[in-house]
């Protein structure tokens, strides 16, 4: 199985960025599946790859750390591939979420803690 992962803290209160987040999330192809005030839930759409190279998205927001100005969350990119490859569909995803996330313009990246070393 191969799973990314990474840690931001954004300049943005927490009411705001759920919605922002799905916004974002909105601009890759994904589909929502689940949603609640510190946890999003989404899959890619089936059509372009096989089953398992199918990646689920999870966003999850640290509501315990959450200040009026700052908040934390963790993105988790996975899917049932073999991370054979370091360029696999699963790290394609990744860069490509990543890049949705850190170039939006609606908060300001106060922090980024990486930890996109694939896991089997």
């Amino acid at each position: 199985m191969a799973r990314y992962t990474t840690s931001y803290t954004v300049a943005l209160p927490l009411d705001r960025l759920r919605l922002l987040l799905v916004e974002v999330l909105k601009t890759c192809p994904v589909d929502i599946l689940y949603e609640t005030v510190d946890y999003i839930m989404a899959r890619e759409v089936p059509g372009q790859v096989s089953f398992p190279k199918l990646v689920t998205v999870e966003l999850l927001i640290d509501r315990t750390t959450a200040t009026p100005t700052k908040t934390s969350m963790t993105l988790v990119m996975k899917n049932e591939e073999l991370p054979l490859q370091i360029d696999n569909h699963c790290h394609q995803m990744f860069d490509m979420v990543t890049q949705a996330i850190e170039s939006n313009r609606n908060w300001q990246l106060v922090e980024n803690v990486a930890g996109e070393l694939p896991t089997i």
